[in-house]
């Protein structure tokens, strides 16, 4: 725990997600003075997640990288099938990273080693103290911030940032309104074996009731989300495990040949979210705290994970001038810069999945369109790529050790 209520942190961090632990390393390992206030970090998540380009090199630079590099399978290329079997499809599009010189568009692992090695490297790190506990109040003063435990002392803090999740209690406290939104959909996810490789490349099904999509894990396996009904989901988890692998195998169309269930298979309801803003009085929000949407092409970590690598840039240069880190100026600076970014990546988003739902034959004939475009005019590739993995990708991404692929 702080050693006194009075003691005044340069930045409290609330949540131990992979967005919450990374916010706090980076922080630390800047320099700030930082405390995470959450419970114990979920170590048993059997998802997946997909980090693109400008993840890796943030974990790189906190210095996490090399011990997540052996968890971690390349995405080298991301292929888009139109399994819709609609009047009007569009046609098959892969993107290659060695297009852009890329070793790798990112990388796939597993949460519960991405969780586990965040919190390690948290619990050795220099100006971090990590308090396991829940959050259950919080106090926005003119000067600083505090936040108070379920079983510990206040903690003060000149900057709070809220990491705490899409039902966060930080938000809340400091009234900041939201937008929500639903969908008629359910991800199902779990992990697969398969007989062939899949030759590190994604692939995703464009079908009526939203994406299908495969992602490369270590050796001849892959995570999958299938977004179906509510209904439909229903019927694909009463299945028996040798069942519901044929079944995913045929909606596959056995691309990458027999399936073999190697997870417990989970459902989780889509829906989006926005906050109106990004910042509060001595509060910033990053990641699911601020927006979420559907699982679509990579995008929820790592915009979260650009969250934190703005938030860090800034609060580092008003440091250099001498300015409070957690006055209105520099948080108001933080949300122009991030602004941008979120609005455009939900929009996107939401209109890709929405696109897949509706029978209106103009849309069919625009995404259609756009795929073509896309998969023949060389410098719209190239720029879809580089905005796919984030605005302003030019670096290679620190490559995977051999004998992981």
């Amino acid at each position: 725990m702080p050693e006194t209520s009075d003691k005044i942190h340069d930045i409290v961090v609330v949540g131990a997600g992979p967005s919450g632990l990374t916010a706090a390393l980076l922080f630390a390992s800047a320099g700030f003075e930082t405390v995470l206030v959450a419970p114990a970090v979920n170590l048993e998540d059997g998802r997946t997640t997909a980090l693109l380009q400008d993840s890796a090199t943030l974990f790189e630079q906190i210095g996490v990288w090399e011990s997540l590099r052996g968890f971690a399978t390349p995405l080298s290329k991301m292929r888009m099938i139109d399994a819709t079997g609609r009047l009007v499809r569009a046609p098959e599009v892969t993107f290659d990273s060695a297009e852009l010189d890329l070793d790798a568009f990112g990388y796939n692992l597993r949460n519960k080693d991405l969780n586990r090695v965040l919190a390690e490297v948290a619990q050795e790190q220099t100006n971090l103290t990590f308090v396991e506990d829940l959050a259950v109040s919080y106090d926005f003063g003119d000067e600083n911030v505090t936040v108070s435990s379920q079983d510990g002392m206040p903690i003060k803090a000149r900057l709070l940032v809220a990491a705490d999740g899409r039902n966060s209690q930080a938000r809340e406290a400091a009234g900041i309104d939201l937008r929500r939104w639903s969908y008629p959909q359910v991800a199902v996810v779990l992990n697969l074996e398969h007989d062939r490789p899949h030759n590190d490349t994604s692939t995703e099904f464009h079908t009526p009731t939203g994406p299908f999509t495969l992602v490369p894990l270590p050796g001849r396996s892959s995570s999958l989300v299938c977004v179906v009904t509510p209904e439909q989901s229903e019927t694909l988890k009463a299945m028996s495990t040798t069942d519901l692998a044929l079944e995913l195998e045929q909606r596959a169309h056995s691309i990458i040949g027999k399936f073999r269930i190697a997870s417990e298979p989970q459902s989780f309801p889509l829906s989006g979210l926005s906050a109106k803003s990004l910042v509060g009085k001595r509060l910033a929000l990053i990641g699911e705290t601020a927006h979420v949407f559907p699982p679509i092409g990579a995008q929820g970590l790592n915009l979260g994970l650009r969250d934190v690598a703005s938030l860090g840039k800034l609060l580092t240069s008003a440091r250099g001038t001498g300015a409070d880190i957690g006055s209105a100026q520099v948080l108001s600076r933080y949300e122009s810069d991030r602004r941008s970014d979120i609005s455009t990546r939900t929009f996107a988003v939401d209109a890709l999945n929405r696109s897949l739902l509706t029978d209106f034959l103009p849309v069919q004939i625009a995404r259609s369109a756009g795929l073509y475009l896309a998969d023949k005019v060389p410098p719209l590739r190239r720029l879809l790529m580089r905005e796919g993995i984030a605005p302003g990708t030019r670096r290679k991404a620190p490559p995977v050790r051999d004998g992981v692929h």
